[in-house]
């Protein structure tokens, strides 16, 4: 018996020091991370700077522009697959923490797109002043909202070399019906219902135009959907972005990706508008048909423990494969 109890035991010892050396594994990226700070005229930026392993010379880089939340310089570790994949061709991959978010200062919610597009300019320029970049190899990533900031940066930073835009929001309101009706939709709610509920948000958008107080907002607001102080003065400021207008600014290749199970935004409609707007000698057009907004692959991210178990063991699974393989190819060629 004590036999069998000491082998059983080494068995389960053995099985757990090989699933901690599994997890650290998949969990060890091929790059090196290096922990930032910023001095700004408008205070102190912090992030990540992730360079490729072992490289010589002038390397590019990519500057992440986030989407909406409180979202920290890796993305929960979820930016760290496509930092590996820019490293193995040779650019290094910069992304900062949101105000508020992992103690950097500030608040995300006090910032308009403009605030959010001179930060990034912020982060460029100090980017060309370290030795190791190319500063002709500058590009932008970003995703969801980053569709109001990126064009913002590339109308006034000349040189930046390319641009992909992952999911992009054009407009605020138009986004915030289609985003309304579609999880609605698949929720099982009826027409009725969602014409409901739409004509609720209009009175919100209403209230919003003529710049009503929070409290105005609590008198109509619906006690299961309730928006926080914050989040109103985040939505007052920037519910009229719109970047129609300023895609005709792009200058360099954009590469627009679009998720065929993208239920926040209107992807035919985004390529309708970027085709119209962006010179076509420079853009192009991607669809992944088994990704979701985030680029995850669809029956991940519909499951909370696949996504922690995923997460855990195997990191890179988590983003939609083809999505990385087509992003690492595009900074290849610039």
């Amino acid at each position: 018996m004590k036999k069998a109890f000491k082998l059983t035991l080494g068995i389960t010892a053995g099985l757990a020091v090989a699933l901690i050396l599994l997890v650290l594994y998949q969990n060890s990226y091929k790059m090196t991370e290096e922990k930032i700070q910023i001095s700004t005229p408008k205070g102190v930026l912090t992030g990540t700077l992730a360079l490729p392993k072992d490289y010589s010379g002038k390397v590019g880089l990519v500057v992440f522009v986030h989407g909406d939340g409180p979202i920290n310089d890796t993305y929960d570790d979820g930016y760290k697959p496509l930092w590996e994949r820019f490293a193995s061709k040779g650019y290094a991959s910069l992304s900062l923490n949101k105000p508020g978010i992992n103690g950097a200062p500030g608040n995300w919610l006090d910032q308009s797109m403009e605030d959010r597009a001179q930060e990034i300019k912020y982060a460029i320029d100090w980017a060309r002043s370290l030795p190791m970049i190319d500063k002709q190899k500058i590009g932008l990533w970003g995703a969801s909202q980053a569709g109001w900031v990126i064009p913002k940066i590339v109308k006034e930073e000349h040189n930046i070399a390319f641009s992909i835009l992952v999911s992009p929001a054009v407009n605020w309101i138009t986004q915030g019906q289609f985003n309304t009706r579609t999880e609605m939709e698949q929720a099982g709610a009826t027409p009725q219902e969602i014409t409901k509920r739409l004509d609720y948000n209009q009175q919100i958008l209403q209230l919003l135009k003529k710049q009503a107080s929070y409290e105005e907002y609590l008198k109509i607001a619906d006690p299961n959907n309730l928006i926080s102080r914050e989040r109103w003065c985040f939505i007052g400021k920037n519910f009229r972005s719109d970047s129609t207008a300023e895609l005709g600014d792009f200058n360099s290749p954009v590469l627009l990706v679009l998720a065929g199970k993208d239920i926040n935004v209107d992807v035919k409609d985004t390529e309708r508008v970027y085709r119209q707007k962006v010179p076509s000698k420079l853009l192009s057009v991607i669809h992944l048909p088994e990704a979701d907004h985030s680029m995850m692959n669809e029956q991940i991210a519909h499951s909370k423990s696949l996504t922690f178990l995923t997460a855990i063991f195997a990191p890179r699974k988590l983003v939609n494969d083809e999505y990385l393989k087509i992003l690492a190819n595009f900074v290849s060629q610039r």
